[in-house]
């Protein structure tokens, strides 16, 4: 797109009215020479708010609901959104967005890139809006879909609670365009710190909403369509520091013209294929949770919570910074920055996955017993929890490397691959849950999801490889022999801490498990740290900084 059709394409797309148009449009923001240690601590310290508050809210829904047919009704309901938002805005859309905006950025020119932001909103805002009247009209035969299991008195529920929060997926499905926008342009604080406010949305919603319905359970679908809505308007002011606010207009069929666009959409395709195959496999698993025992579905939410923890903090962060990263250095030609970049990445990522994925697998029942255990939440709900939550511990490494290898291909413009990954990945995910489901139950459900994701790893690794697009760095193997000190003698001090305890009964003195616990995960931090010290590791070798 050159310069010279720029004028024209602005008449072409001329908007109907601007989204927030009050806020100022100023010149971006210099970008140049960006600290990616520091834009990880930057991301991953929201991120930790995030999960803080999440975990807030968490604890607040356990007291008041426990793990019943109700939460079973509400976690299934509110899977269906964020499922299509995966889809639609979050998986594929991303995917295939932000590498193209990034190559807009370098190549194109600012005009040229809002031009793209523009046709490529109002494109995704209608589409959203179609598919959330045909999700609220359709609202009982999605729920029988994806979980069929579900009692008469909760599928009910379920369906109720569908279409209230069915809307949401197109105020966060906006808010992902926004948040890709605002990355490409090193603008990581505000995206990061958007979950949170859906976090306070469902506190107050428990707190002071709930009380008030004759179905309680109501007011957390309330709360996620509020907690959408705020997520979408703190986006605005970062969007207007660097003038790419939005502009929807009335007539979708003229952005669908826009080449970028064009392109966009086609990328979509195998990427939407690649998500739907891994959502695939979670409406499979939610309905075979269902037909468990009563609880299994919010057993098997509760270990998500805890399990996402590490991955966000550290999968999330860092594939969000990795992607726009990436794409620079694939739109610049530069191979060795490209392949530096993930073998940055891949380093941090052991660091920091390893140890969380062995405190999930030793330490699953004193975690969830400190942060669940009040209220309807009992015993034998923390012992139910910390089985999955042990598994997960065991496929926690694949999960987050995922986050780290799939962005290698992505930021080429590479969907195909990923894809053909992931069907075989769902292939032998569904074999392992006829294997482990009927020895472990729902815990099964969680290992089989953590097999997949190592074996997804796996394949992701040895792709880049063979393409010549990743070449590891020297050093590798003294790295892991460092790692394995350090992680057995945090093993060796957790198990002890474990068995030492009873954490459920310490239930009745919650201010000093809370105490215990955070003290032993503080000890544990520093002998971690600490043994990888004296072993020589050097921190500053994770320093880094990219233009």
């Amino acid at each position: 797109m050159g310069a010279s059709r720029e004028p024209r394409s602005i008449a072409h797309f001329l908007p109907c009215w601007q989204f927030l148009r009050p806020f100022p449009l100023r010149e971006p923001y210099n970008t140049a020479n960006m600290n990616l240690l520091r834009a990880l601590l930057t991301v991953s310290g929201f991120t930790l708010l995030s999960r803080i508050t999440g975990l807030a809210r968490e604890t607040l829904i356990a007291r008041a609901f426990g793990a019943s047919q109700y939460t079973d009704a509400f976690n299934v309901a509110f899977r269906i959104p964020n499922l299509l938002r995966r889809l639609s805005a979050e998986g594929a859309f991303s995917q295939a967005f932000v590498p193209i905006l990034a190559e807009f950025k370098n190549r194109e020119g600012h005009d040229a890139t809002k031009l793209l932001v523009d046709a490529t909103a109002t494109v995704l805002a209608w589409a959203l809006v179609l598919l959330s009247i045909a999700g609220v009209l359709g609202a009982t035969w999605v729920v029988y879909a994806v979980a069929s299991g579900l009692r008469p008195d909760a599928q009910a529920a379920a369906i109720t609670m569908t279409r209230i929060m069915f809307p949401y997926i197109t105020l966060i499905s906006l808010t992902s365009l926004a948040s890709g926008v605002l990355n490409t342009y090193k603008n990581f604080s505000l995206p990061a710190f958007a979950p949170v406010l859906l976090n306070v949305s469902f506190v107050v919603a428990s707190l002071f909403v709930a009380p008030h319905l004759t179905h309680p359970i109501y007011a957390l679908a309330m709360a996620v369509v509020a907690g959408g809505m705020l997520q979408l308007l703190v986006q605005i002011p970062g969007l207007a520091r660097v003038a790419m606010v939005p502009r929807i207009g009335i007539n979708p069929l003229r952005a669908l013209a826009h080449p970028g666009v064009k392109r966009v959409l086609i990328k979509m395709v195998p990427a939407t294929f690649a998500v739907s195959v891994s959502q695939l496999s979670l409406i499979i698993n939610t309905n075979i949770a269902s037909r468990l025992a009563p609880g299994s579905v919010s057993w098997l939410a509760y270990a998500d919570r805890l399990m996402e923890f590490p991955t966000a903090l550290l999968g999330v962060a860092l594939g969000t910074i990795l992607l726009p990263s990436l794409s620079k250095a694939h739109a610049d030609g530069d191979p060795k920055e490209y392949s530096a970049l993930l073998d940055w990445g891949l380093r941090l990522t052991f660091l920091l996955a390893v140890p969380s994925a062995v405190a999930l697998f030793v330490f699953a029942e004193p975690l969830t017993a400190t942060l669940f255990n009040y209220g309807r939440f009992g015993g034998h709900d923390v012992i139910m929890v910390s089985h999955a939550l042990t598994a997960y511990g065991v496929g926690l490494l694949g999960l987050i490397l995922i986050k780290i290898l799939a962005p290698g291909f992505y930021a080429k413009q590479d969907i195909k691959t990923p894809v053909k990954i992931a069907v075989t990945v769902l292939c032998v995910t569904q074999l392992c849950n006829t294997l482990f489901v009927p020895i472990f139950q729902h815990a099964g459900l969680a290992l089989s999801i953590g097999a997949g994701a190592c074996l997804n790893a796996l394949l992701l690794f040895i792709g880049l490889r063979r393409r010549g697009i990743y070449t590891p760095s020297p050093g590798w193997m003294k790295f892991f022999v460092q790692l394995l000190g350090a992680c057995l003698v945090l093993a060796a001090v957790m198990l002890w801490c474990r068995d030492h305890f009873d954490w459920i009964a310490l239930g009745h003195h919650p201010m000093l498990r809370m105490g215990l616990l955070g003290a032993i995960l503080g000890v544990v931090a520093v002998l971690y740290f600490g043994m990888l010290w004296i072993m020589g590791f050097k921190y500053t070798d994770f320093r880094r900084r990219v233009q």
